[in-house]
């Protein structure tokens, strides 16, 4: 088996035994299903956190959470179960056992019944979420997840050398090729997921982790390689003015990797709470307003006038981190005609006027994950190795601030949604 080290070297590791997971105790709430024998003829069980297809709870799920934020675990289709480790799909694959995984928005948006509708034929049922992991092998070694199943995985060509899991033009092998559909790890029911005891990988989802490095530092490389692949997604001209809309966990890694990787001049950056405007500044951004305060900030930096609800002129790269409505809309009017907004919060459905967008000829792209990055200069480097590297120097495992127990499930997830008001970044599951 072949890991890909953080460094530029490659690092073989040999898999001797298949890890066997110790049957967990079954807590409270705890929905049991049969077991099995693994290829090797040993048994092995987990505990995970499951989503199944169930539209009436699902329903339920989006209703009970507008009313009360965080409430979506009690009443949704996800439930704690004890059940089969899943199989390893082909050659090529590996059990992880899992030590502390990050719960992302895109993740709430799912358990909260607020996801797009868009990706119900790209994942599979049922699914374990968790898709920020750090885990361990059987032989010891650390890892963390870069949870795309790219083409590699699905056992297709790559689209070119050294590709990512997430390069390539053509989506076709998401749905296809040895696994179920699915996405990444954590929609795909052939995989299993982070919020579990054990999942399954392909070597080229695997990063060896540094020895000296914390599992909590180590968790935050997945949503950092998001926050690099926003931060190049558009060429940043030197001296370049960029907005950051939000300063939760996607904002935040994307403020930091604006000021470690391009030539932007000033961030400018909308905060709602203390602790975000803190990290903010100190992860390079040059003025932390509270969002109401933005456009004017913005306006008065730029020396631009108001034409109605927008801006004359405006930032020359707008990165919108929040992803709804309201923020997109903001978004293209505090941007400068031919300006980029980089869409990078998952909007889900919304009711945007594009005609600003239209008049004023701005660029609207999307940052999903992560993949091969061009530099400026030319050169080439992958987001998870720059995000390595910038979760080290800027130290952003200091963003992760609570974690909770697998069985603590709902508890977790309701600290998670309400993250921002209650001082806290990320929110973990521990699993170790």
């Amino acid at each position: 088996m072949t890991l890909k080290s953080h460094s530029d070297s490659q690092l073989q590791t040999e898999v001797l035994t298949q890890h066997r997971c110790a049957r967990p105790d079954r807590g409270p709430g705890l929905r049991a299903r049969q077991g099995s024998s693994l290829p090797d003829g040993r048994f092995s069980r987990v505990k995970a956190l499951e989503f199944r297809r169930n539209e009436a709870r699902y329903v339920a799920s989006a209703l009970t959470s507008r009313l009360r934020p965080g409430s979506g675990a009690r009443s949704g289709p996800l439930s704690l179960i004890e059940g089969d480790a899943p199989d390893l799909p082909a050659d090529g694959w590996v059990r992880v056992t899992t030590r502390l995984a990050g719960i992302c928005g895109s993740d709430l948006a799912t358990v909260e019944g607020h996801s797009s509708r868009y990706f119900e034929p790209w994942v599979s049922f049922p699914f374990t979420p968790g898709h920020e992991v750090v885990g361990q092998l059987d032989d010891g070694q650390r890892v963390v997840l870069e949870p795309v199943l790219g083409h590699a995985a699905r056992g297709f060509e790559p689209p070119f050398a050294e590709a990512a899991p997430g390069d390539g033009n053509d989506y076709r092998h998401l749905v296809s090729g040895d696994l179920k559909p699915g996405i990444q790890t954590g929609s795909c029911a052939s995989t299993g997921g982070g919020w579990s005891t054990e999942f399954v990988a392909h070597e080229s989802q695997l990063h060896t982790v540094p020895d000296d490095m914390s599992d909590e530092a180590a968790v935050m490389i997945e949503p950092t390689a998001v926050g690099v692949h926003a931060a190049l997604r558009t060429p940043i001209e030197e001296g370049a003015t960029v907005v950051v809309l939000g300063a939760g966990t996607m904002g935040l890694v994307t403020v930091a990797a604006l000021r470690r990787f391009t030539q932007a001049g000033t961030i400018l950056v909308g905060a709602k709470y203390p602790e975000q405007v803190d990290l903010a500044k100190s992860l390079g951004a040059d003025q932390v307003v509270k969002p109401n305060e933005l456009l004017r900030a913005v306006r008065r930096h730029t020396n631009s006038f108001m034409i109605g609800d927008d801006l004359s002129g405006g930032a020359d790269v707008t990165i919108d981190a929040v992803g709804n409505a309201k923020s997109v809309q903001e978004a293209i009017g505090m941007t400068r005609p031919r300006g980029t907004v980089v869409l990078l919060g998952m909007p889900g459905r919304a009711t945007v006027d594009f005609t600003p967008l239209w008049h004023r000829e701005t660029s609207l792209v999307g940052a999903y994950t992560y993949g091969t990055e061009t530099l400026p200069g030319g050169a080439t480097r992958t987001s998870f190795d720059m995000a390595t590297e910038l979760v080290e120097a800027a130290n952003l495992e200091r963003l992760v601030g609570a974690s909770y127990r697998l069985d603590d499930y709902e508890e977790a997830l309701a600290h998670a949604v309400q993250a921002g008001g209650r001082g806290t970044i990320k929110v973990c599951f521990d699993l170790r």
